[in-house]
């Protein structure tokens, strides 16, 4: 496969996952993405959750759709979402709050290490061939 159709494939699912988690923000995960939201975070924890699943959807909807010259600063835009909501992910660890399956320890812990690599395949996916 070549590697501009892997890229492409690797974008499409990416967003198509975002797109995904964003409808699940709205419907059928409410509850779910309400236990990442941190205490500290000064709106109400649904409103929270439904404001980041629209931008999930425009983000997803953007990496799937945007024209090629556009895309390297649509990943960026990708990367700094998942940088942006890193803190959650901390929070859901540290306050010991169960979602997503993520019901113990060590797998709450176990999925902070999985933001590095969301963050690095909106990146690699996006950027221009040399």
């Amino acid at each position: 496969m070549k590697k501009h159709t892997a890229q492409n494939i690797a974008r499409v699912i990416l967003g198509t996952g975002l797109i995904v988690a964003g409808i699940g923000h709205l419907t059928f995960a409410r509850k779910e993405f309400q236990a990442q939201v941190p205490n500290w975070v000064p709106l109400k924890k649904d409103d929270t959750v439904v404001a980041s699943g629209v931008v999930e959807i425009a983000m997803g909807a953007s990496l799937v759709l945007a024209p090629r010259k556009y895309r390297p600063a649509v990943g960026i835009l990708a990367a700094s979402l998942f940088v942006a909501v890193f803190p959650g992910n901390i929070s859901q660890y540290l306050n010991k709050r169960n979602g997503f399956g993520l019901d113990t320890d060590e797998k709450r812990l176990m999925r902070l290490f999985f933001q590095p690599v969301l963050i690095y395949w909106a990146l690699k996916s996006t950027q221009r061939k040399s």
